[in-house]
């Protein structure tokens, strides 16, 4: 059976049966970079894979193990000319995947609660303006009248001494 994307379907086939994954996701990104120069002269619209594998084979092994073995699998169709281009891996055993979805939930809770507190400041800011005097009123207020006893310069009492009387 002959299909529009054999690359993927090869990409697919080897990463299930080699690792077994609960989750296998694969998104084919080449359509983003058929405009970059190497690209245009590439028949292939099969170049450039992201890939998200959640599997137990990855189990007490590092990202850069866990990525040399999806490289290991994937070495024939990296080579093959108009094969693939670039690979972006995401590689979590499933505990890993629990943890990052708990987190993402996490925050999505927290942000929720942060858009209901601003609207609530927003309420409340507009409530306060509502109930001030507006300042319009204020400024149409006459001012004070300065009296010329106000205005006048203060003169200090001075102290007079009385002459001595022989």
């Amino acid at each position: 059976m002959s299909t529009n994307t054999p690359i993927e379907d090869v990409i697919r086939a080897k990463i299930t049966a080699a690792l077994n994954p609960q989750i296998l996701e694969i998104y084919n990104d080449s359509h983003r970079h058929a405009h970059h120069e190497p690209m245009r002269e590439s028949t292939s619209k099969e170049t450039h894979f992201r890939l998200v594998i959640i599997s137990e084979a990855f189990r007490s092994k590092m990202q850069a193990a866990r990525h040399r073995m999806v490289y290991a699998l994937l070495t024939e169709e990296m080579a093959r000319e108009g094969g693939i281009h670039a690979l972006q891996l995401r590689t979590l055993t499933p505990e890993e995947q629990a943890i990052q979805e708990k987190k993402q939930q996490t925050l999505s809770e927290k942000s929720e609660k942060l858009e209901k507190l601003e609207k609530i400041e927003k309420i409340e800011k507009i409530e306060k303006k509502d109930q001030q005097p507006s300042q319009e009123a204020e400024s149409v207020a006459p001012a004070p009248q300065q009296t010329a006893a106000a205005t006048a310069p203060v003169i200090e009492p001075v102290a007079v001494e009385e002459p001595l009387k022989a």
